[in-house]
């Protein structure tokens, strides 16, 4: 141990010498033999369209991944792993299907139907291999807000038999939120759909994690919250746009007068019975492979406790009620409902996709295989279209059946379809089996379910220690998310999380550079002690890029950093200038009077007249006598030209004699970013202090030159590689000796 850190201190304080000859950007585009060949936007087209045997066969295999792994499906190491995956996870299918399709406000059944035929449709085409897609908490909600908006109770109110008494069609209710369902789950596949075509998979970077972490936070709560009438046994009244969560508390907290204490029994105990199994299962997990399937032992005992004391007859217990079994014929979408649901269906199709993607990548990560970004939301776009047409709701991929896929053996697609076939025979045989659960027990699986979700306010606390900023997005995702529908929210958390990344290049850190003594490393000189600032240079440094936002910010922080308003400055020398002006003119029709005067004198002292005595000669000068009258009226003139004004006392003294600008952190110009560049050389040198940029990238240099930032006077000469360059090149001015030997 001792051995290796003394190597590691011996790499640090291994010294280096380098000699070469000083380059600004002209003489490194020499030296690195710079290349000017660009492809043109016709021949990357003609790429681009360019169809060859080999390559229609990539593109073919791409969009058809199971025609490439099927074929090589390791059988003997993989089938029994994926099998009991399989069937692990299509037990989970179960009871969370039928829970999340309450949250959609659509009958349970259609959340089996949402647990088949998507996930068939992504072993085809999706890149994962252990990631769980079907019904997800988030999406549930999402739907679920859509469908009570569109199809709410009040629009299947129906005159009762008595007079004034109304009932509520809920056959009709039911099946118009199922097409509503339909519709927005097909249309947000066809919006993913499209985006992969395009290849427009990072669109999924303007979710950040922390974003997303909030956003599936405040997404429980409104998951809790539309439980709680299942877990009452109550039936609020329904609200929809922004407070909708907060009115939707204070109506329940208003009718708890009014709960069914069967259905709070149920709830109650079946939250406790499955916190303790979940806690006992945990503890045995180390002893038994293959994860005991608490939910579907839940759901069994609750139907059958329910059918031998006939809950809902006795009690008044809202059951889940018949379930059909079979399955239903392609059903096309209700065209109609199309343009009212636009902005949900985008909504869904960018959440249910950010979350299968980044969970997808840290499976792909940590089994190192790739995942396509853009085939996942092609996968994705035909699972969810395609499930529209059977009447299922939008899908993502689960945490909670990822992790037990993964635990049970699971190491490819096939898993996924194992439990689709599970599914299957639920569909077909168990599931009018059913009928008699209460529906408040499939509410207490998915509070149980949240209870990951729930923990993620622990973010709040690192956040804070690790990156305050990022701390703010997650906070105010969470009250936007809560405040307005999940919808809503997404889009006002996506646009105050952009807007934090243009703040933090609005408020940069800028800084004057000095050197670290002996080295050719410069860094700013109030975080360090030993840095010293280069006399007579500035060096000035901004941590972002330079554009329109931040543009008068950075002149700003550069005539403050480098004590030298140029804009007063300026101004004063004008002045200066002006009141020279003046006194040289005054001086000049002093001379030529005076000139005029001595020429008359001088006239007639050629006709023998004697002078008149004069001692108010200002100049201190005498006439000659016989000098010549046309070569003293030039000369005088040509004198007074020639006088220069004397030491301005009042200019400053400590104005460096040069600014260097560290240009490294910009990764783009924009017109007022090469503008502002352009005012800045300008002014500073109409001061009388020359500029140089270093660190300039390509893209930057670039933009200078279609901008016509150079010309005869400005050449790349004021351009350097990088800060020590410049500095040398600043100290011994533009010498032969500096520009062709350098020691760094």
């Amino acid at each position: 141990m001792e051995e290796k850190m003394k190597d590691k201190d011996l790499r640090k304080r291994v010294p280096y010498h380098i000699q070469r000859d000083v380059l600004d950007e002209l003489g490194v585009d020499q030296v690195a033999e710079k290349s000017d060949f660009k492809i043109s936007a016709k021949e990357k087209l003609r790429d681009a369209v360019r169809c060859t045997g080999p390559r229609f066969k990539s593109c073919f295999l791409s969009f058809v991944p199971i025609l490439a792994w099927l074929p090589r499906y390791p059988f003997r190491e993989n089938a029994i792993g994926d099998l009991i995956s399989g069937i692990s996870v299509g037990i989970m299918h179960l009871p969370q299907g039928m829970a999340y399709a309450l949250l959609a406000a659509v009958p349970p059944v259609f959340g089996l139907y949402s647990s088949f035929y998507p996930i068939l449709i992504y072993f085809i085409f999706g890149t994962s291999k252990h990631i769980s897609v079907g019904t997800y908490a988030v999406m549930s909600v999402m739907i679920g807000s859509v469908t009570e908006r569109l199809a709410p109770d009040s629009d299947f109110v129906i005159p009762g038999n008595d007079t004034n008494s109304t009932i509520l069609d809920i056959a009709s209710r039911d099946a118009e939120r199922v097409k509503i369902a339909a519709t927005v789950t097909f249309l947000s596949g066809i919006f993913q759909l499209l985006l992969g075509l395009v290849r427009f998979g990072f669109v999924v970077t303007y979710l950040s994690e922390p974003l997303v972490r909030a956003y599936t936070t405040a997404a429980a709560i409104h998951v809790i919250v539309s439980q709680l009438k299942y877990s009452f046994g109550i039936n609020p009244q329904r609200y929809s746009g922004p407070l909708s969560l907060i009115y939707t508390v204070i109506e329940v907290c208003a009718l708890l007068g009014q709960t069914n204490i069967g259905t709070l029994v149920v709830s109650i105990v079946t939250i406790i019975g499955l916190v303790a199994a979940k806690e006992l299962s945990a503890l045995a997990a180390r002893k038994i492979p293959i994860p005991i399937p608490v939910e579907l032992i839940t759901i069994v005992i609750a139907t059958v406790v329910s059918w031998q004391m006939n809950l809902r007859t006795k009690y008044g217990v809202e059951v889940v009620g018949e379930i059909p079994s079979g399955l239903q014929a392609p059903v096309a979408p209700t065209v109609s409902l199309l343009g009212s649901m636009v902005g949900d269906a985008f909504a869904l199709a960018v959440v249910g996709y950010g979350i299968a993607i980044s969970l997808g990548r840290i499976f792909a990560l940590k089994y190192a295989y790739k995942v396509d970004s853009n085939q996942e939301l092609i996968a994705l776009g035909l699972s969810n279209s395609i499930g529209g047409l059977f009447n299922c709701f939008a899908i993502s991929c689960s945490m909670s059946r990822s992790m037990v896929q993964v635990s049970t053996g699971g190491k490819s697609q096939v898993a996924g379809a194992i439990s689709s076939l599970v599914i299957l025979v639920i569909l077909l045989k168990i599931g009018e089996l059913f009928e008699e659960l209460p529906k408040a027990v499939l509410a207490a699986i998915i509070y149980v379910n949240l209870q990951g979700m729930m923990k993620q306010f622990g973010d709040i606390s690192s956040l804070w220690r690790t990156n305050k900023v990022d701390m703010v997005v997650w906070v105010m995702t969470l009250i936007l998310t809560v405040l307005f529908n999940p919808d809503m929210g997404l889009a006002a958390s996506i646009a105050f999380s952009i807007l934090t990344v243009v703040f933090r290049t609005q408020l940069p850190k800028y800084s004057i550079l000095g050197q670290v003594p002996g080295t050719d490393i410069y860094k700013p000189i109030d975080d360090y002690n030993q840095v010293k600032e280069i006399p007579g240079i500035m060096i000035f440094h901004s941590s972002a890029t330079l554009y329109f936002a931040n543009a008068e910010m950075y002149i700003d922080a550069l005539y403050e950093k480098t004590g030298v308003d140029v804009a007063k400055l300026l101004s004063h020398k004008k002045k200066l200038e002006a009141k020279r002006l003046r006194k040289e003119k005054k001086a000049a029709k002093k001379a030529k009077k005076e000139a005029k005067k001595r020429a008359k004198e001088a006239v007639k002292a050629a006709k023998g007249e004697e002078p008149p005595f004069s001692d108010t000669d200002e100049s201190g000068e005498e006439a000659e006598a016989n000098g010549d009258v046309h070569k003293l009226s030039v000369k005088e003139p040509r004198d007074v030209a020639a006088v220069e004004a004397g030491p301005d006392h009042d200019t400053d003294t400590t104005l460096p004699r040069a600014i260097i600008l560290d240009l490294s952190p910009v990764n783009f110009l924009d017109t007022v970013g090469l503008k502002t560049l352009r005012n800045i050389y300008k002014d500073y040198g109409e001061a009388g202090v020359q500029v140089y940029f270093c660190g300039c990238q390509r893209g930057v240099v670039e933009s200078m030159e279609k901008g016509d930032f150079f010309n005869e006077k400005v050449t790349k000469s004021i351009l350097f590689s990088s800060v020590h360059d410049a500095v040398l090149y600043c100290q011994q001015g533009n010498s032969e000796e500096v520009m062709q030997g350098t020691h760094l």
